[in-house]
């Protein structure tokens, strides 16, 4: 056997072109969606992130405000230029990107966000409405990562009702909103949420339909850990600078063996995480149309 590639790439592309038929639409209203995004100090991880955050923007036809502050950046400056997004009429939804650097209180930061504006899905009340399942006038954007699983899932006909979901690492971005979304009614898996200290992890990603890794472990999850056909999603990331050449390359928590026992395999790079950056722009997208009564 062997697994059937689930390509991030392709599937955002295709996303991507949905949703600028969606602008479009909205921008004969009139209206311009613009995402917005704020990197403080000079992580290389990040920069490439946000850089490409910027170019889906240009690809689906969305404005897009740049604030990039150094390294030495205040806590104060943080909050002023947060306090600036909230306000910019041209900023549909922003992102606050992380790491922040040490001494800047991450969750302080997130919490000042508009909740409507926060297009990564991380504020305290969107988080909450989440754990609530609500919908209509307090819908809220979705954690990006989470969302696009199950979109890339959705989209591969890998079916998750009654499916048994192993998801390693409970963080914030990943595997804790994951539990939740997996588990909401219309998609309604069965998840086991796994971490560090869970015995016999092992046994558990044996147990697993669907197995979600998103530890930033490299090759944690073995080929004979995984039951046969099961589809394995690779959300962990580490970047390993080759003493060679001295380029950065990136590394998953999946190991290369387990393409030839899984039924569906998404790589890194080009699985899981072109489709956050797509989800992102979705969250954009859609609370313009929601302002916009559409």
């Amino acid at each position: 056997m062997v697994a059937t590639k689930l390509d991030g790439n392709a599937t955002a592309a295709a996303l991507k072109s949905e949703i600028a038929e969606r602008v479009s639409a909205l921008k004969a209203e009139g209206i311009v969606p613009g995402l917005g995004t704020l990197l403080v100090g000079e992580d290389p991880g990040s920069i490439s992130y946000v850089a490409g955050k910027h170019r889906d923007c240009a690809e689906v036809g969305i404005e897009s405000v740049r604030v990039d502050l150094p390294a030495s950046a205040t806590e104060q400056d943080v909050r002023d230029a947060i306090a600036e997004l909230n306000a910019n009429d041209a900023v549909t939804g922003y992102i606050v990107q992380l790491p922040l650097p040490a001494g800047i209180d991450e969750n302080a930061m997130l919490e000042l966000m508009d909740p409507a504006k926060d297009s990564d899905g991380l504020h305290p009340t969107n988080l909450g409405r989440l754990v609530l399942g609500v919908s209509g006038e307090l819908h809220s954007p979705l954690p990006c990562t989470p969302a696009g699983i199950v979109e890339m899932l959705g989209r591969y006909g890998v079916t998750l009702p009654g499916k048994h979901v192993v998801v390693v690492g409970r963080g914030l971005t990943v595997g804790r909103p994951l539990g939740l979304l997996l588990t909401r009614k219309g998609i309604d898996a069965t998840v086991t949420l796994t971490h560090s200290r869970t015995p016999n992890l092992e046994k558990e990603v044996r147990r697993a339909d669907v197995v979600i890794a998103a530890v930033g472990v490299p090759g944690l999850i073995k080929a004979h850990w995984v039951k046969p056909g099961a589809a394995v999603l690779d959300v962990g990331i580490t970047r390993v600078v080759d003493d060679t050449t001295g380029k950065a390359r990136l590394i998953g928590d999946v190991d290369s063996g387990v393409a030839e026992v899984a039924g569906f395999l998404s790589p890194v790079p080009g699985g899981v995480g072109p489709m956050t950056r797509a989800m992102l722009v979705e969250n954009v997208v859609a609370e313009a149309e929601r302002r916009a009564g559409l």
